[in-house]
């Protein structure tokens, strides 16, 4: 796979990239670190380079739901674009690694000086909103075997490797489903000789397989993404 970036970074022109850049600090995410939680007033943006953080809400006392994936192709804090400073879901580090982090206020003062910045994470929210409104419908018409393909693949593009760590607890949080599901799903896919799982590790073993296990959500976030940033 290439080398990881910032893919929303590098799709602005090179003065306006620089002067992002230039606002920003490198810092290293750890795993299972909290940015914030619903409701936290948000100090700071992301741009993950390799590492790739959760969205989950919450309802009631229900355990995390996901609905949200972020890594390398977006920007974590993209409530922040529409002058809101409260947080509407958890952000969770889910993978280790690189990311440039950017102050609020600095961010309000780039978007107010970059038009093709406001332009661009525009665009991005109207993706980001179009994957949480498949997230709803893949949540309550696919099954779980599907679901955890598409999951599992959105997992590997954004780690940039075809390994990585994951509990079946997580995997069944992250999906809404009970851990039997999970644990079921995942047998069968190993069986068939898609994936390989040993306490926590996770490796892809067949790609285009685990593809054509997928349900159609995957290609479709896909697309949207290519689309409408392109």
């Amino acid at each position: 796979m290439s080398e990881p970036r910032n893919d929303l970074i590098a799709r602005l022109p090179r003065l306006d990239r620089a002067r992002l850049l230039a606002a920003c600090q490198p810092v290293t995410l750890g795993m299972g670190e909290t940015l914030w939680q619903r409701g936290d007033i948000t100090s700071y943006a992301y741009f993950p380079v390799r590492a790739y953080v959760s969205m989950l809400t919450r309802i009631d006392a229900h355990p995390s739901l996901e609905v949200g994936l972020v890594g390398n192709e977006g920007m974590v804090g993209l409530h922040l674009l529409l002058g809101i400073r409260a947080a509407l879901l958890q952000a969770l580090v889910q993978g280790p690694g690189l990311a440039w982090r950017i102050g609020a206020v600095a961010f309000k003062r780039e978007l107010s000086v970059s038009p093709p910045l406001q332009q661009l994470l525009q665009r991005y929210l109207y993706v980001r909103l179009a994957q949480q409104a498949n997230a709803a419908g893949c949540l309550r018409f696919h099954m779980i075997g599907p679901r955890l393909a598409r999951w599992l693949l959105m997992t590997q593009d954004r780690a940039h490797a075809d390994s990585f760590q994951m509990t079946h607890e997580f995997l069944a949080s992250m999906l809404g489903v009970r851990r039997v599901g999970v644990t079921a799903a995942a047998g069968a896919m190993q069986r068939a000789g898609l994936i390989r799982y040993h306490r926590g590790d996770i490796q892809v073993l067949d790609r285009p397989g685990l593809e054509a296990a997928a349900c159609s959500c995957y290609a479709s976030e896909r697309t949207s993404l290519e689309d409408f940033l392109d």
